[in-house]
């Protein structure tokens, strides 16, 4: 068995707590949400540090350099649709396939991921440091519809960055 496509819709993160990690983005500002990502860079370097850092779990987890290579591909994401919503009006975002961007990365080099994740979370937090406050409310859909504003965005990929740290903290106390 391989690793099922996500399809949860996770908006709703936006509006309550989520119950699995903790987090609650839901009244995050934009300079909180660029704090939060700085604290939450190293933390990912030492979960891919870990040893035999892409066994899987189980047949359907991710191992911590799958999740941790996701991270840097959604924050690639994340980037580009900001950029989209800062320089036009409304934009509907083009879709993308995490599951078809997840085909190879259990063979990427962990060391590799390990910088380009750090490098990844830092250059979010810093292109959320430098938005003109001006721009926070400006908006974007996602294909679905789901609406954003900037500001939405990035508490989603906060929550996002977050989630997948408690997911992948998780693998240590489970048994193999």
């Amino acid at each position: 068995m391989g690793i099922e496509p996500e399809t949860k819709d996770w908006t709703w993160v936006l509006e309550r707590p989520c119950p699995e990690c903790g987090q609650n983005v839901s009244q995050l500002d934009i300079a909180q949400c660029a704090q939060i990502l700085r604290e939450l860079a190293p933390q990912w370097r030492t979960e891919i540090a870990q040893p035999q850092v892409a066994l899987r779990p189980n047949d359907h987890t991710w191992s911590r350099l799958e999740y941790g290579a996701h991270v840097r591909d959604a924050l690639a994401v994340f980037g580009e649709r900001i950029d989209l919503m800062i320089t036009l009006d409304s934009p509907t975002f083009p879709d993308w396939d995490q599951d078809a961007a997840a085909a190879n990365y259990g063979a990427e080099n962990p060391a590799q991921v390990a910088s380009e994740v750090a490098n990844a979370i830092e250059a979010s937090a810093d292109l959320l440091d430098n938005l003109d406050p001006e721009t926070h409310a400006r908006r974007g859909l996602r294909s679905d519809g789901a609406p954003f504003t900037v500001t939405s965005l990035a508490q989603y990929f906060v929550h996002d960055v977050a989630h997948h740290l408690v997911d992948v903290r998780a693998q240590s106390a489970a048994p193999r």
